[in-house]
């Protein structure tokens, strides 16, 4: 150990311990680099753009187009052009008030131009006197843009008068230089091409510059943003325009309705706008929030926020204020129209059936990072929540039966997801254990699904018969007590612990709700099979409704069937024919008999009634049945939605609608 300490003192820093090939670790001042000027971005550029892929090449044009926006937003300018002009070259035009072009008083001999240009943390952001909200904050957008830029190029009318100065690789190629005059012009014109040093082959794409002018041209609705770009750039199939104006006039609504475009799966018109946040204690202006909401029944869901005109796909709490203004506003509504269960919503219900865009115009914003992905500032979250809580609530307010359609919509949303929390936690705890089936299951014997069939039967006695004249091998027979529970009008509670239903489920296998799966379905057709009487209806219907809501794609896949039992029997003699119903029965009198035979006439008072060689042979056999199958067709979706809810659903008045409405369509009522 005092041989280390003296090498160390002799000023011996080779490295020691006998390892081949040992590294020469002589460190002193000469080793320590200073980098000037913008060459640290050109070391390393995953600082300051995140990297030097495709998204860091695009995240350039984000940077100078911010720069424009942020005139627009100031007032100053209500057009922007951006033209793609090669693979690599981009330029971008405002009219705005141009950048300085007088010399910095911290660097006489360079303009503020070229001071932006080519220091880091230089911009005219910081003080908030030229901008009182802006997506640039660190003063390094655009010199990061010229570091990285084999060619930059900048225009700058401002005062009647065109100047212009060219870089290259962040190094001014000669002053900013007077041009002409510019009498009918002003702004600023930046063009520029990504350096394929620090690129590589990457090049920009013309779809996704578009994208990006549509989505900024949103956020700010006073803004026109003309673009242009090469039609050679534009690749086959691909529908962007060579040339187009973008404008919102309405703002985040405009641009949500035309992504939306003919939705199906819309529960209500949009639910859009702004409003001012409170003032700075200085009296200077807080910014302001603005939104579009759509509510989904189906689809995927969307929440697309910006701060500044800057995306920020991580979110941030401008998204968490958004959050609480929904969730509290439909709670609150519950709490009004007497809903309990309102109080289960949470923001997973809500923002899972939603497509919505969200911005935030806020002084000082701070983000996570260059790339500014995500929203920190924690006052954001509340300015947000207090703009948007009252006119959630004005909102549903407006429009109570819309309301109270959404509100029940989020609350079956909010008891499917406890329903899939219990049942992963059933699935977790039994795990382990051997496949239960229900007591009451009779199972058939072959183990191909697809060729094996369910019967459900009502009630014990109906179910005795069914195992008597079952095929053993391919028929199985589940039977049911009594009317099951109606899933339309009961809550989630009662639906899990209903055991009817959970022995059904378990019978079948493939789960219900969002953890159904079709491929685990243990029969390939699914039976309901319910007297021929008005009860046998009203359990039938009862089931429908049950696999409608719980497991629709059982009937998606033409899995779910009704069978067809003769209410009565008619004999004479040998001969013995069935009907189906009273008219039936007079028609098959006359057509099968003679007018002067005496038909015995049987009807039979249910399954369980019927003798087994009877029910076999009209019902259970696969060569003489008729069968039903239960569809949903897809283009009267809405109808069908909308017909389960009025008959099935917890409002009675809706029933009792639809009984006036169609009272006269009933000829012959048999009771």
């Amino acid at each position: 150990m005092s041989d280390l300490f003296e090498s160390g003192k002799a000023g011996n820093t080779k490295a020691t311990g006998g390892r081949k090939g040992a590294v020469n670790t002589d460190y002193g001042a000469q080793d320590i680099e200073v980098l000037e000027g913008l060459e640290p971005v050109r070391r390393r550029p995953g600082m300051y753009i995140g990297g030097t892929d495709d998204n860091a090449y695009h995240h350039l044009a984000s940077e100078i187009l911010d720069n424009a926006m942020d005139e627009a937003v100031a007032g100053h300018a209500s057009s922007i052009e951006m033209r793609l002009e090669g693979p690599r070259t981009l330029m971008v035009r405002d009219n705005g008030r141009g950048i300085p072009t007088d010399p910095h008083p911290k660097f006489p001999d360079k303009s503020a131009l070229e001071v932006i240009f080519t220091t880091l943390h230089a911009g005219g952001k910081f003080s908030g006197k030229a901008y009182d909200t802006s997506g640039g904050l660190h003063g390094v957008g655009s010199s990061v843009v010229n570091a990285l830029s084999d060619k930059l190029e900048v225009e700058v009318a401002r005062d009647r008068v065109l100047y212009r100065q060219d870089f290259s690789r962040g190094v001014p190629l000669g002053p900013l230089a007077e041009v002409g005059k510019a009498p009918n012009r002003r702004g600023t014109t930046v063009r520029f091409s990504p350096d394929p040093e620090i690129f590589g082959n990457l090049h920009f794409s013309a779809s996704r510059l578009y994208r990006l002018c549509c989505s900024k041209a949103a956020l700010f609705r006073g803004v026109i943003i003309q673009w242009k770009c090469d039609p050679e750039l534009i690749k086959a199939g691909d529908e962007t325009p060579v040339e187009a104006t973008i404008q919102f006039p309405n703002g985040l609504e405009d641009a949500l309705t035309a992504e939306l475009g003919a939705n199906p799966d819309l529960l209500t018109p949009l639910w859009a706008g702004e409003a001012e946040l409170p003032l700075a204690a200085d009296g200077r202006t807080g910014g302001k929030v603005e939104w579009a909401v759509a509510f989904l029944e189906a689809g995927t869901s969307t929440l697309t926020s910006y701060c500044n005109t800057i995306p920020t796909p991580q979110g941030g709490t401008h998204e968490a204020g958004f959050r609480a203004a929904l969730v509290k506003g439909f709670r609150s509504w519950g709490d009004q129209r007497k809903v309990k269960r309102a109080a289960a919503i949470t923001a997973e219900d809500v923002l899972g059936a939603v497509a919505a865009k969200l911005s935030v115009f806020i002084r000082d914003p701070q983000f996570q990072g260059q790339t500014k992905d995500k929203l920190t500032n924690q006052e954001a979250s509340r300015l947000v929540e207090g703009a948007l809580r009252d006119r959630i609530d004005h909102w549903l307010g407006g429009n109570p039966q819309q309301a109270d359609n959404l509100l029940a919509f989020m609350v079956e949303r909010a008891e499917e997801r406890l329903r899939r929390r219990e049942v992963k936690e059933t699935a977790r705890k039994s795990a382990t254990r051997k496949l239960r089936l229900p007591g009451k299951l009779t199972d058939c014997t072959r183990e191909n699904a697809s060729e094996t069939e369910l019967f459900l039967v009502e009630g014990e006695s109906a179910g005795g018969s069914a195992r008597q004249a079952r095929d053993r091998e391919t028929q199985a027979v589940l039977p049911l007590r009594g009317k099951i529970l109606n899933v339309a009008s009961a809550t989630a509670d009662k639906l899990r612990g209903n055991q009817e239903l959970r022995d059904l489920t378990e019978a079948l296998g493939c789960g219900l709700g969002s953890s159904f799966d079709i491929s685990r379905l243990r029969y390939g057709r699914v039976i309901i099979m319910t007297d021929a009487d008005v009860d046998g209806a009203h359990i039938a219907s009862l089931l429908m409704t049950f696999f409608y809501r719980e497991m629709p794609e059982l009937i998606r896949h033409g899995h779910l069937h009704l069978a067809q039992p003769p209410l009565y029997r008619l004999t004479h003699g040998a001969k013995t024919v069935y009907a189906m119903n009273d008219q039936d029965r007079d028609k098959r009198i006359k057509a099968d008999f003679k007018s002067n035979a005496k038909v015995e006439v049987s009807r039979f008072k249910g399954l369980g009634e019927m003798p087994v060689k009877d029910l076999k042979q009209t019902t259970m056999d696969p060569a003489r049945r008729t069968l039903l199958r239960v569809v949903a067709l897809p283009e009267d979706r809405a109808l069908t939605s909308e017909r389960v809810e009025s008959l099935m659903g917890r409002k009675p008045e809706l029933r009792f609608r639809f009984i006036q409405e169609h009272a006269r369509s009933v000829e012959d009522l048999d009771v």
